[in-house]
């Protein structure tokens, strides 16, 4: 298993539009493609505009296949658009990380 661990920071106040949006335009294109996350958490202490979302794959090769599959929708595409423009998220941090051996998920 592989789980990419991806957190995002939003600039102050934008939080609550950046998830509508992409609730509404990215959500289902993303799980359309790459199946449903795992968890999608939104910071409640700490730093409190970011958001982290965890997907799970079989391998590298999955994940590859699977990304390169969603970069090729143009829904998606549409969506990375929408948000460029509204400009809400400042920073992204991706991680890939496997379970330690005595975790079986």
């Amino acid at each position: 298993m592989l789980y990419d661990v991806r957190t995002y920071t939003c600039r102050p106040g934008t939080m609550k539009k950046h998830l509508a949006l992409y609730a509404e335009h990215g959500f289902a294109t993303q799980s359309r493609h790459l199946g449903k996350p795992l968890a999608y958490l939104q910071t409640d202490t700490g730093n409190v505009n970011s958001y982290t979302h965890i997907w799970v794959y079989e391998s590298a090769a999955d994940r590859e296949a699977k990304r390169q599959s969603l970069q090729k929708d143009p829904a998606w595409a549409e969506y990375l658009k929408l948000s460029a423009e509204a400009a809400y998220i400042v920073s992204q941090e991706n991680k890939l990380m496997t379970p330690v051996p005595f975790f079986k998920p």
